[in-house]
């Protein structure tokens, strides 16, 4: 078994690991103590033929040996070859434990399904735990050293009462030339559960799945175990491990002579016959390669290896306990002392005092918050998405800026978002109101909402006004037939520009001229009249029966006696090439009008 050392390292304390310098089993010193006094022995016999049998020539041999293996020990790779080793080989080691099967589970779960205290019952659960633990024992005796010597023979497992001498017969029996048959009593133990089924001594069939599952596990283990000892280590690479350290010392056991007349790197007076730190290294180097040594196969007899016989015994006795005599005595159900308590104050002795802890309630358990900012409310934060969203050049249809521009200071310009380098095109050389889809600061909600009412008021007045012209009584908007046509829509503020999707994308510009604004030397007389009853009528923003009609109504015709701030003029631009179309609104037309096309 390992030697258990954690009661000395139960608490760290001054020298707590240096109390482990002085144990014998199981240390380095047990493991390596024959080689260190042999190699010391080789070392100082070199160093006195050195000194008193070799002539002067042969010193100087010697001399250039020592210098030369000195100087090439460094090139041995020792340090990387043996960790790696070691490393894989306390990882198999750990992982070949955790093979071992244990049956606890399988006991429990037989106790609890197989019903009865008669005597069939009781044979029918022992005889179960029983074969269980025959299967181990056959693996182990294959496997282990240590096991072996305790069962030499088959008789040997019937006189220990494991096996009877029918059930030896029957294994026996089976042909075993080609394979390994410790897995025969496997079998024994599946006929007697479906025994056990069908004398209805086992009624919940959900009980036999359990009960298989935990009997599959410890199958599997068993066949684990089997095959660690059948694919072990590569020979090549143990050899190589081996060969690098045993030529590392047999080259350090010249290359550290000290030599006379030569000066040697790192040579001391006191390293004539005892080389110092050639000894440490002989304890680490040699040290870990015991240490694989030992831990290779857990299932021999060295000091860290298994207690495979230990398991044994343990195993048979805890499972007879667990299936048969514990069934039986089971303490009477009571209350506990603490049945009534809810706030439950347990004991600590004298001794133990000081492991009585506070709770722990978290890193942030104790922290306060001010009171003055303990208000909830609602942070008006745009989510990342929206964030990145107003980065880019897409054009925002639904956000709308008015401004005014101080190109004019009587003539309003409006700008709806757009693409910063918008071409603006002039119509007749007049002043123009630009609405561009993207870049420019939007203003104020307030002055933002307080133009657009001032603007929605202004053109509602002038579509209820009268007008004396029999040609504005016509329909504004002329439908087009054309599907492939683009159609103009109202836009949610005052005039709004759409189309249906085109193939080649353009930046709509809305454009509010005066067109005849050069000609008003040629305005007639009646320019004089009551503007009340020139106002021109005006399509209002809520009528949807515009919708799907292109605002592309136009006229070569110069109308008369109509102001020049009532003029607004539509105007769509294309930075690719493509028809351009033009449009006065807020007013409606003559019947002289017509559709022009112009071209970019």
């Amino acid at each position: 078994m390992t030697v258990s050392y954690q009661y000395e390292v139960a608490s760290s304390t001054s020298g707590g690991f240096t109390r482990l310098l002085f144990m014998w089993r199981g240390s380095l010193y047990k493991l390596i103590y024959r080689e260190l006094l042999l190699y010391l022995i080789l070392f100082g016999t070199m160093s006195a033929l050195y000194r008193h049998v070799f002539t002067i020539s042969q010193k100087k041999e010697f001399e250039k040996v020592v210098l030369y293996c000195d100087i090439l020990i460094k090139s041995i790779p020792l340090s990387f070859v043996l960790g790696f080793y070691v490393s894989y080989v306390a990882q198999r080691w750990w992982k070949q434990y955790k093979a071992i099967p244990w049956p606890d589970k399988v006991m429990h779960l037989v106790a609890l399904y197989i019903t009865g205290n008669d005597e069939y019952s009781r044979m029918l659960r022992r005889s179960l735990m029983r074969y269980l633990n025959l299967s181990l024992i056959l693996v182990l005796r294959s496997i282990s050293s240590a096991v072996k010597r305790r069962f030499p023979t088959l008789e040997h497992v019937v006189d220990s009462g494991f096996m009877t001498t029918l059930e030896l017969e029957l294994y026996q029996s089976v042909p075993s030339v080609e394979f390994n048959t410790y897995w025969i009593p496997c079998t024994w133990f599946i006929n007697l559960l479906k025994e056990a089924r069908m004398n209805h001594r086992l009624p919940d069939a959900q009980g036999l799945k359990i009960i298989m599952e935990e009997f599959n596990e410890f199958r599997t283990k068993c066949g684990l175990l089997w095959s660690y000892d059948w694919v072990s280590i590569p020979l090549v690479y143990t050899q190589v491990v081996t060969l690098v350290t045993y030529s590392f010392f047999a080259v350090a056991l010249i290359g550290r002579q000290h030599i006379d007349g030569v000066e040697k790197e790192f040579q001391l007076m006191i390293d004539k016959y005892l080389p110092i730190f050639t000894i440490l290294q002989f304890f680490f180097f040699m040290g870990l390669l015991k240490v694989a040594e030992q831990l290779i196969n857990p299932f021999g007899d060295d000091d860290e290896d298994f207690e495979l016989n230990w398991m044994i015994d343990r195993h048979i006795k805890v499972s007879y306990l667990g299936v048969d005599t514990l069934m039986n005595r089971c303490p009477p159900l009571v209350k506990d002392i603490y049945y009534d308590s809810e706030n439950l104050n347990l004991p600590y002795t004298e001794a133990a005092a000081a492991y009585k802890k506070k709770t722990y309630r978290g890193s942030v358990a104790n922290m306060t918050v001010p009171e003055e900012k303990q208000m909830m409310f609602l942070p008006d934060i745009l989510e990342e998405e929206e964030e990145e969203g107003g980065k880019g050049n897409t054009p925002r249809t639904s956000t709308a800026s008015l401004s005014n521009l101080n190109e004019s200071p009587v003539i309003e310009k409006r700008q709806i978002s757009g693409s910063p380098s918008t071409t603006r095109k002039m119509a007749r050389n007049c002043s123009e109101t630009v609405v561009q889809l993207d870049g420019q600061e939007q203003p104020a909600e307030g002055e933002q909402r307080r133009v657009l009412v001032e603007a929605v008021k202004k053109f509602s007045s002038l579509a209820k006004g009268p007008t004396s012209r029999p040609e504005l009584k016509k329909s504004f908007f002329p439908v087009l037939t054309k599907s492939s046509r683009p159609v103009m829509r109202p836009w949610p503020s005052t005039t709004s520009i759409s189309r249906h999707a085109q193939p080649s994308a353009f930046t709509p510009t809305i454009v509010e001229t005066d067109p005849w604004a050069n000609d008003s030397s040629q305005n007639s007389p009646n320019s004089a009249e009551d503007p009340e009853e020139q106002q021109p009528s005006v399509s209002s923003q809520g009528e949807t029966s515009q919708e799907g009609v292109a605002n592309t109504a136009f006229s070569s015709d110069k109308l008369k006696n109509i102001p020049d701030d009532r003029d607004d003029t539509v105007e769509r631009h294309s930075s690719e090439p493509g028809p351009t179309y033009q449009c006065t609104v807020g007013w409606k037309p003559t019947t002289s009008a017509k559709i022009r096309r112009l071209s970019n």
